[in-house]
């Protein structure tokens, strides 16, 4: 939303008439408006003159790694999930309701539980061995894929994750999938059959590989 108001209405119309905001604490490279033309100083000036405060925090390092939304993104996109997880201090996970697909998986041999995308792009993509939180009482293994389908001509990127040896109803449950380890990219195979058989490949690497890890 910001990115469509200039540094003044930004603060005027947001910070001011829809957030009253009394203060504010903000890290040490935030910027703010179109074209990020909004500084801490612009901001400061803004908060003497609506009555709020601006705190502005140093940045936390990490193992000799500034701690940013960027430094755990290039770690996502690279799959370097345990390097995300030292960042954030937790394993990066994706959380939503459950909801229908076209229930090919199913009709595959391979059930899942499809959660949409609640952003435009995202960092992670591809075949992940996964834990999935929010079924049982801890959390339970399965395979995931995060992509457009394109074997089936898909085009809305959807998260599929399907649970090893588990046939209940999810419809309309909130659930987190945490990603544990990138097993491949996503392709385009030439059939359906030729895509049941990279699944099956695909789950048992999942399975081989969550076995030797300990679940979050």
């Amino acid at each position: 939303m910001h990115a469509r108001h200039d540094p003044r209405s930004f603060v005027d119309e947001l910070i001011v008439e829809k957030l009253g905001t009394r203060h504010m604490v903000v890290g040490d490279d935030f910027r703010y408006g179109s074209n990020a033309g909004g500084t801490i100083k612009t901001l400061r000036s803004a908060g003497q003159a609506h009555g709020f405060g601006v705190e502005q925090i140093a940045p936390f390092v990490f193992d000799g790694v500034r701690v940013s939304s960027t430094a755990v993104r290039e770690r996502l996109e690279i799959a370097d999930y345990p390097g995300a997880a030292r960042l954030l201090g937790r394993p990066y996970r994706m959380m939503g309701r459950v909801v229908h697909g076209r229930r090919l998986g199913r009709a595959l041999g391979f059930p899942t539980a499809n959660l949409r995308l609640m952003r435009r792009k995202t960092p992670v993509w591809g075949i992940s061995a996964v834990w999935v939180h929010g079924i049982d009482s801890r959390p339970l293994p399965g395979v995931a894929s995060l992509g457009t389908r394109p074997t089936v001509n898909g085009v809305e990127p959807l998260l599929e994750a399907h649970v090893f040896d588990f046939s209940g109803d999810l419809y309309g449950r909130a659930i987190e999938v945490e990603f544990v380890a990138k097993l491949r990219d996503e392709v385009k195979f030439d059939s359906l059959d030729a895509l049941v058989v990279q699944m099956k490949i695909d789950g048992a690497n999942a399975r081989d590989l969550l076995s030797k890890v300990d679940c979050g």
